[in-house]
């Protein structure tokens, strides 16, 4: 059985839609790729990305989390109200309540300081994601 992946993002799906090509190149379709937006044009980003199926909203994320293998975003995925107030507090408790493990990226538009992170370009962190952590947390793909 294919392994879920949940892609979050919101404001323009940027990262997402990055994070989405990179994981079709290197993975086709041995895995279905979930678009969950907090927005609309994110999600129709991503879907436009290569994503296998799209949603948007709130519930969505809410109730599609629970199902996923993996989940990936930024790491303002985790904060109630980051991206300027898409990420209603119930996203970001069903995203750190839900059983699947998390791969998030330290980027950030809050007013935050992570201490210790190395900066990198999007691309290189998507390029970690792909090639090692996800291999790391599904040991046999």
């Amino acid at each position: 059985m294919r392994k879920q992946i949940c892609i979050i993002d919101g404001q323009g799906g940027g990262i997402g839609s990055t994070l989405i090509k990179y994981l079709k190149e290197a993975y086709g379709e041995s895995m279905e790729i979930l678009a969950l937006g907090t927005n609309a044009i994110a999600t129709s980003q991503m879907v436009k990305a290569g994503a296998n199926r799209g949603a948007t909203g709130e519930n969505a994320i809410v109730r599609t989390v629970n199902e996923a293998d993996l989940i990936i975003g930024p790491i303002s995925i985790t904060w109630a109200n980051a991206m300027l107030g898409e990420v209603t507090p119930r996203m970001a408790e069903a995203v750190m309540s839900s059983l699947a493990p998390k791969i998030l990226l330290p980027l950030t538009q809050e007013r935050v300081i992570l201490v210790g992170m190395i900066k990198e370009p999007l691309p290189h962190m998507v390029k970690a994601v792909v090639e090692e952590k996800i291999k790391e947390v599904f040991k046999n793909v």
